[in-house]
């Protein structure tokens, strides 16, 4: 059985002609000559390397299909009618609406969140870009912490440099901090993230030393793929600019036959690649230490989707560096831009990728070392996939990274703000069906008018009354779950309250298969 067919993908904009392909190659079963389209190959034969992304860059975010053998969802919830856990057991005390789902992260200096959330990178993609003061504000709003992504400075058209080659002012960088911060109430916190470009470029001073920024989080890779970020640029001036700048772009801007292909109308676009990140330990506890050397109150540290060895790097040097965060994201991933072939067929899958993690995680504790905070991160989108992530990690795993789950209603709700103004043809069905104002469509809009008052509502962009209406919906079903499972407060989750479905998922996971879960309590009742 093919886990991920080939060839052939919406997010790609192809699609086959027969309904029977090969089921290795996705390719047609019968191809025909003089098929008029159109697979993969087909538009590969005009467009070439176009074909490595999902389409049309700065308008989506796409996330891989590919079907793995164990996910999550060989997980299921445990729910029991004995006792509770951080609250008397009592139907008038113990109701889930007091069930507490507060976290928080950190070595010495704390961030809590309202929520055991917080957003996937938000870098230099054009979907980030447009979207940003949505995704800022609900954050802010919600009470959990928001990640700007790698390269803003460096692709920022007002960016200002020295004669060293250190960013001394970046407008765009600058708004984003002042979007998150105006609406900030001490929960959460916006961490700047860093790769090779932004080190060199004197990212982390400028944040720290201009903007104030508490927090900077060290880049090792993410779940979506396994080379550096990139984007789409429109503009010749603008690749040869990118590419004085240090990046990567590709077709070279500087090759006459480009330049030509771009004016003449085939070249479309240029790409803007990021380097790739090379890891060793003396060198990440110097930057570490570098780092918090220029003020930083915390440190974090993304890693992506590798094998187990880079994983214990990443746990181990962690502990030893007092890293306040570290986030480990899972496969397949999902992205505002990243080769869809990578982002398919690359990496350890999340569920592998976090049993992975907390067996290193509790052989590091047995040792007697410090275990750094967890975050695991790869396709959660509800409640239930926050609760198994916190299950499956405890105690270290203290929150979930979510990407795209938190990018939608945030782009839902800007989109709302256009078609309640008329643009696009007006609201669409399945919004108008609420009502034909923001006040009948958003239930939690009156919520936030009592909170921030009637001016400064109307003030809150849409797309931010989206996202923390969706945090909302992930909070109340969380509490719903945890009151069922009899935890009352987020640290009492714990593995015990998951079980596998397969055997496969047990031996993976270590969460005991559902004919052995609790079967040793249940035999002593029996035989009493």
């Amino acid at each position: 059985m093919n886990l991920q067919r080939p060839n052939a993908n919406e997010a790609l904009q192809t699609g086959n002609r027969s309904r029977d392909v090969a089921p290795q190659s996705g390719i047609c079963s019968r191809c025909l000559d003089g098929c008029r389209g159109n697979c993969d190959m087909f538009q590969a034969t005009f467009r070439g390397r176009e074909l490595l992304y999902p389409q049309p860059f700065g308008s989506i975010t796409a996330g891989a299909d590919k079907d793995y053998p164990v996910d999550y969802s060989h997980l299921n919830i445990m729910g029991y009618a004995l006792g509770a856990k951080g609250v008397t057991a009592d139907p008038d005390t113990a109701t889930f609406p007091s069930v507490n789902t507060e976290t928080a992260y950190g070595r010495n200096s704390k961030v809590r969140m309202k929520v055991p959330i917080f957003t996937g990178a938000l870098g230099s993609t054009d979907i980030a870009r447009k979207n940003w003061s949505h995704f800022a504000v609900g954050a802010a709003i919600s009470g959990i912490s928001l990640v700007c992504g790698e390269n803003v400075c460096g692709i920022d058209p007002g960016l200002e440099l020295n004669a060293q080659g250190k960013v001394t002012r970046s407008p765009e960088l600058e708004r984003r901090v002042a979007e998150y911060r105006r609406y900030h109430e001490g929960w959460g916190d916006i961490l700047v993230q860093m790769n090779v470009e932004d080190t060199r470029n004197g990212v982390a001073e400028y944040a720290i030393d201009k903007l104030g920024v508490e927090t900077i989080e060290l880049k090792w890779g993410q779940g979506a793929k396994c080379i550096g970020g990139e984007i789409k640029v429109d503009s010749l001036e603008r690749a040869i600019e990118l590419k004085r700048r240090g990046y990567i772009v590709t077709p070279d801007p500087d090759v006459t036959a480009f330049q030509a292909a771009f004016k003449a109308g085939p070249l479309k676009q240029f790409e803007r690649h990021s380097r790739l990140g090379f890891i060793d330990q003396e060198g990440f506890m110097r930057e570490v230490e570098r780092i918090r050397g220029m003020g930083a109150k915390r440190v974090t540290l993304k890693t992506g989707a590798y094998p187990m060895r880079e994983l214990a790097m990443a746990i181990r040097w962690s502990s030893d560096a007092g890293i306040d965060l570290l986030t480990i994201d899972g496969a397949p991933g999902g992205t505002g831009m990243s080769p869809w072939r990578m982002m398919c067929e690359w990496g350890i899958p999340s569920l592998y990728l976090h049993a992975m993690s907390y067996e290193l995680a509790e052989r590091l504790a047995r040792k007697g070392l410090p275990v750094p905070d967890l975050a695991f991160a790869g396709g959660f989108s509800a409640e239930d996939h926050v609760f198994k992530a916190l299950a499956l990690g405890a105690p270290y795993c203290k929150a979930v990274c979510m990407g795209r789950a938190l990018m939608i209603p945030g782009m839902v709700g800007k989109n709302t703000e256009r078609w309640l103004k008329g643009f696009d043809g007006g609201l669409p069905k399945t919004v108008s069906r609420f009502g034909a104002t923001k006040e009948e469509i958003f239930m939690n809009f009156e919520v936030l008018k009592e909170k921030f008052g009637a001016a400064e509502v109307e003030q809150l962009p849409l797309g931010a009354v989206g996202i923390y209406s969706a945090v909302d919906k992930i909070k109340v079903g969380l509490q719903q779950l945890m009151a069922g499972s009899r935890n009352w407060a987020v640290p009492l989750v714990s593995r015990r309250d998951i079980f596998s479905l397969t055997e496969e998922c047990a031996k993976i996971t270590g969460i005991p298969y559902v004919m052995d879960a609790y079967r040793e309590e249940a035999l002593q009742i029996i035989d009493a």
